[in-house]
Order: structure tokens, then C-alpha cells, then sequence
């Protein structure tokens, strides 16, 4: 195999890797859709005033020395264009068309299912920088503060990723969508985000932490499976932007860790489960906001029987997670697999085409890989001597989208009624007075090595910097 690295030009206007000076009509284009672009990271972005922020910056796009990291002023980072390297022998690896070559231009018939998913999965990128605006106000640690600017920038990437393909291959309307990823607003009640889960509010910290774990997993599948698209230029995007979203969910990962922990710490000191009084996030609290952000992250995945997945996938537009993996005929047309369902007020599974299960896969894929978070969490515990385990609630528990749309399911799976469900919804789901006590803990720490009394401080810093780096300067 053959493979050409494309170069970064890092004095264009718009850094890219992807040769828009050579494209003098789409570089315009481009450079007129940028000035809108900081017009909303100004009003929608990071809402603390800084001087320059400790920042990694994309400088190849290969596997190892990919990036750059310098203090950098925030609104003078340099987003930009960039695909991974091209495979000129890469074949598509699934569906009707498997085995032909990969599309370098859409085709026809498959434009507007293309240009659907790349809108939705756009649309996601601005919004979880609006909801995570106001959260550097009351950042637990320059460390943490640099994290979360860190993840917004490359966000604001990711949405550049999107409208350059949007620009570049779809024409008028893919301008016009390009616009609209601009017009709508996270929560607004006119033009909201697309997805239910990126108009929710991200008010706190513990939330911020559970949103990169949870619901940036959840991009980490979506792009996954676009990575293994027969649109190459798409495909050559997404495997870019999954070497970022690591990042992401090492933030929630590490973030959750140091919470538990901290939380383990007071239980210790106090010789109680109610570590509230102390400052802390009781494990009880924890959980109700594990319970949440799963939940809603399992909704972002569909219905578990969708007849768009299967049309995605026998088009070759979009595959499975790790498709080449797999030991079948990549085609699935005899196929058959089971999908949960509900009926009767029942909890059920109905076998179907392995086409229309494909939604149910990836989220089968995605329940896996969320499960090592909680092994790790548990383990903190278990070395604290703590005998209290953290958990996934059932896949059912708090569902507005698929099978489970508006059942009443415990968090341990059983079925209940209505009325029992609004007397007990309080012990699984964060209240206000629960909202308004993780609240209550979020305090500002900006000097450089301290801390947050309710997390545990990082075991590392970032890029080999210690922990007590400053990380962000002030004006």
C-alpha cells in the first residue's frame, strides 16, 4: 500500500492540508464563512476573559508528533482544514458497492444522505461549546480550566472539518447548511441544536466531566463508524478528528476518577456516607448524574430497528465500529440479530435483519466500552475500602428515543407504573436540590498547583508539564 501524507500550510489564511490555495473559488468561499465563525465563538464561546491558554495545536497528521503545543490567545488560535493521510489503494469495505474504490465526489444518489449526516454530526461540535460557555467562571484548577479551552478550540475545529466538506461538495445548499451550524443555538426555543442531548445544560463541573465521558463517547462511535465511509474525504476527516476526541474523554475519564476519589478521601476523614456537609459530592449523587448523562447518551444513538442505518450501510456511506474487524460478509443481507424491545409492558428482544439492528450494534459497542469507566471508578473505591460499587443503569432506565421511549424502567431493569415511577424518579435522576448543591461547590481556583476542595487533584499534567504549570494567563 501507497500513502501520501498531505502537508499542512500553515501560512494560509485558513491552515489547511487539503490544498485550498489551488481552489481559489472554495478558499473564498471558506474565508468568507471564517469571519461569521469568530463573530460566534466571540458570543457563543469560552466567556472568561484570558490572555493566552496553554493549548495543543494540530501541526501533521500523521500518527506520532502530530501536534504542537504553545500559550496561545484564544481567539488567535488557528483553526483549520485537515484529512488524514490518503490511501489512493483504499476500497470501500462494505455493502452493495464492497470492494469497488473509494468516491473522491459524492455520488448522485446518495447526496442528500450524505450531506444529512455531516449536518447532524456538525451541528453537535458548536453546540457543546455553547453549553460548556460559562464553565471556565468556575473552573476547580488552571489545569482543568486549560482542559475544558482545550476541548472547546478543538470542537470549534471539528465544526471546520464539517464545513469544508459542506462547502467543498454540496454546492449552494451545502453554503446554506454551513450558515445554519452557525444560526442555531444550544437550547435555544427557536432554533435549537439537532440532537436532544446538545441543547441540554452543562452548568457544573461534575456535568462537564460526565458529558466528555459519556456523550463524547458517543461521537467517538459516530465518527468511527463515518471514518468507514466510502466517501473518502469524509472518511479521511473523521479518522482526523477521533486522534482529538481522545482527548476529550481522557478529560471525563480522569475527571470522574478525581471526583470519586476526593469523594472516597472525605468518606475516610468523616467516617460517613454523607460527605455534602464536607464539601464533597456524596457517591449517591454521583450515580444520579451517571444515570443521566448515560441515559441521554444512549438516546443519541437512535432507534434500536432503523431502516436509515440500513440504508447507510448498504450504500457504503456509513459502517460499522472497526468494520475490517469483523468475521461476516460485510454485506449482512442474510443476516438476521436481536434488538431489545418493549411490548405489553414487557421488556423484550425481536429478531430482525442484521440490517436494521445496526443502530443497536453500535450502541452494544458503546455500552462496552462505557463500562470500563465505572471498572475504574470501583476500583478507587475498593482501594479506599469502600464497599459501595458506582453502575450502569439498565438500558432501558430513562429512555426518550427508541424501544424504550417513555417506559418506566428502574435502574435495575424491572418495569413499574407511572405513578411509581414519579414517587421514586428523585432517587435515580439529579434534583435541584441535588443541582443546586453540586452548585454550591463550584468556586473558582485560579492560582497554579491548587485546588478544588471537592476533586482530587490530576496524578499528571498535560505534555509532560507538572501539575502546578500555569496553564492559563490572565490579563
Amino acid at each position: 500500500m501507497t500513502s501520501a501524507r498531505p502537508k499542512i500550510d500553515f501560512d494560509a489564511k485558513i491552515p489547511n492540508n487539503v490544498d485550498l490555495a489551488g481552489d481559489r473559488k472554495l478558499q473564498r468561499a471558506l474565508e468568507r464563512w471564517q469571519p461569521n465563525f469568530l463573530d460566534w465563538w466571540g458570543d457563543m464561546g469560552p466567556a472568561v476573559d484570558t490572555k493566552d491558554v496553554y493549548l495543543r495545536t494540530a501541526v501533521d497528521v500523521g500518527r506520532d508528533g502530530w501536534a504542537h503545543f504553545d500559550h496561545v490567545p484564544m481567539n488567535e488560535y488557528r483553526w483549520g482544514v485537515f484529512l488524514s493521510e490518503h490511501d489512493p489503494d483504499r476500497t470501500i469495505a462494505f455493502g452493495e458497492h464492497k470492494g469497488e474504490p473509494v468516491w473522491q465526489e459524492v455520488p448522485g444518489e446518495y447526496r442528500a444522505d450524505l450531506q444529512r449526516l455531516i449536518v447532524i454530526q456538525g451541528d453537535t461540535e458548536p453546540a457543546s461549546v455553547e453549553q460548556q460557555r460559562f464553565l471556565g467562571a468556575t473552573a476547580p484548577s488552571l489545569y482543568d480550566m486549560r482542559n475544558l479551552f482545550q476541548v472547546n478550540v478543538e470542537e470549534g475545529r471539528h465544526l471546520w472539518a464539517m464545513v469544508y466538506l459542506l462547502h467543498a461538495y454540496f454546492g449552494r445548499a451545502g453554503r446554506e447548511e454551513a450558515d445554519q451550524l452557525l444560526a442555531r443555538n444550544s437550547g435555544s426555543d427557536d432554533s435549537p441544536r439537532i440532537l436532544g442531548a446538545f441543547n441540554e445544560e452543562t452548568p457544573d463541573w461534575l456535568s462537564f466531566y460526565m458529558f466528555t465521558y459519556f456523550t463524547d463517547r458517543d461521537g467517538k462511535y459516530q465518527l468511527g463508524t463515518l471514518k468507514e465511509s466510502g466517501f473518502d474525504p469524509l472518511s479521511r476527516t473523521c479518522e482526523f478528528m477521533l486522534k482529538e476526541e481522545a482527548h476529550h474523554m481522557f478529560v471525563g475519564t480522569t475527571g470522574i476518577d478525581r471526583v470519586v476519589r476526593r469523594t472516597a478521601e472525605l468518606m475516610q476523614t468523616h467516617d460517613t456516607e454523607e460527605v455534602a456537609g464536607a464539601g464533597g459530592i456524596p457517591l449517591t449523587m454521583i450515580q444520579k448524574y451517571i444515570n443521566f448523562h448515560y441515559t441521554v447518551s444512549l438516546d443519541l444513538f437512535g432507534n434500536e430497528s432503523s431502516t436509515n442505518a440500513a440504508n447507510y450501510f448498504t450504500a457504503g456511506i456509513k459502517g460499522r465500529w472497526q468494520e475490517e474487524r469483523r468475521d461476516d460478509d460485510h454485506r449482512l443481507t442474510d443476516d438476521a440479530s436481536h434488538v431489545d424491545a418493549f411490548r405489553d409492558g414487557q421488556i423484550s428482544r425481536n429478531e430482525v435483519p442484521a440490517l436494521l439492528a445496526l443502530n443497536q450494534d453500535l450502541r452494544h459497542e458503546y455500552i462496552n466500552d462505557c463500562r470500563t469507566g465505572l471498572k475504574r471508578w470501583n476500583r478507587i473505591l475498593q482501594k479506599a475500602g469502600i464497599d459501595a460499587e458506582l453502575y450502569l443503569p439498565h438500558v432501558g432506565f430513562n429512555r426518550q428515543v427508541g424501544a424504550f421511549a417513555g417506559a418506566h424502567i428502574t435502574p435495575d431493569g424491572k418495569v413499574i407504573g407511572e405513578s411509581d415511577w414519579n414517587a421514586r424518579k428523585d432517587a435515580w435522576l439529579p434534583t435541584e436540590l441535588d443541582k443546586t448543591h453540586v452548585r454550591s461547590l463550584m468556586h473558582p481556583v485560579l492560582e497554579p498547583g491548587k485546588i478544588a476542595s471537592w476533586i482530587a487533584p490530576p496524578s499528571t499534567g498535560i505534555n509532560d508539564k507538572p501539575v502546578d504549570f500555569e496553564y492559563v494567563h490572565f490579563h
